[in-house]
């Protein structure tokens, strides 16, 4: 049976780990976890510890550690750049882009987004992505938690796209399938996953995504990228195969391409 996983964010470097305030209430109110039995207490940064429960309070827990481990960073590194679902469907995409391995999630109000936020509306919507990835990033045992960034614009997301190592958008038009690009060993990997009603030409163009004369998608040439951008490989629009499929499932799916070619071959614990 797999230890139960909690956040601390420091864990220190004595034999007693103290686990209190809102995890340490989770922890004995809420798991009800018992003495003697073993957890793992995460910082989220790659540092982990495991040890018995020595002692359970009202709002505290006290782990005798006798194991300390240091996970390297994940390589190559993801980023999707998620266009904001409806909203009872959220939850579920940030669940599963964390349960597969995404490294980063950043929410996009992209054109057609069928969700519309900004001010305060927008950083009450980032706490709760980000408070769904904590409790996922937990669930999947992960010593690296996934980092969820504030809401970005077109612009932004054109920039990331321009700094990636491989920068990928989907799009169920485009000539190259995801399963047959190419990917890195290492550096980072930047995958944009549109709205249900899909990516518009304008907005396709600012991300560096061309129409080709047959009018299918393909990535920008280096002529057409911004003259400051590296000289990386161009922008390429790929698509994941002969069905279509729901902005929520769709970045895990392409997540899950590709880590297959890459991470998940020589996984580790």
């Amino acid at each position: 049976m797999s230890v139960p996983v909690f956040w601390s964010p420091t864990l220190g470097d004595s034999h007693v780990l103290v686990l209190d305030g809102p995890e340490g209430h989770h922890a004995a109110a809420v798991r009800r976890v018992q003495v003697g039995e073993r957890v793992r207490v995460t910082d989220g940064h790659g540092s982990y510890v495991e040890g018995l429960v020595a002692v359970v309070g009202d709002r505290s827990v006290e782990v005798a550690v006798d194991r300390r481990e240091s996970v390297p960073v994940p390589q190559p590194r993801l980023t999707v750049v998620q266009a904001l679902p409806k909203r009872e469907r959220a939850q579920l995409t940030v669940q599963a882009l964390v349960e597969v391995g995404v490294d980063r999630v950043v929410p996009w109000a992209s054109e057609r987004s069928q969700v519309r936020v900004t001010g305060e509306r927008g950083e009450r919507l980032v706490a709760r992505w980000r408070a769904w990835a904590a409790e996922a990033g937990k669930q999947a045992r992960r010593s690296w938690f996934c980092e969820v960034v504030d809401l970005a614009a077109t612009a932004q997301v054109a920039q990331m796209l321009a700094d990636a190592d491989v920068g990928l958008v989907l799009h169920e038009e485009a000539d190259d399938p995801l399963g047959g690009v190419s990917q890195p060993s290492a550096g980072e990997v930047v995958l944009v996953i549109g709205p249900e009603g899909g990516l518009g030409k304008a907005e396709l163009a600012a991300l560096g995504v061309a129409t080709s004369s047959s009018g299918a998608l393909r990535g920008s040439d280096a002529s057409s990228r911004p003259r400051n951008a590296p000289l990386k490989d161009a922008v390429r629009a790929v698509r994941l195969g002969d069905t279509v499929l729901r902005t929520s499932t769709a970045g895990a799916v392409a997540a899950g391409v590709v880590l297959a070619q890459t991470r998940w071959r020589s996984a580790t614990s």
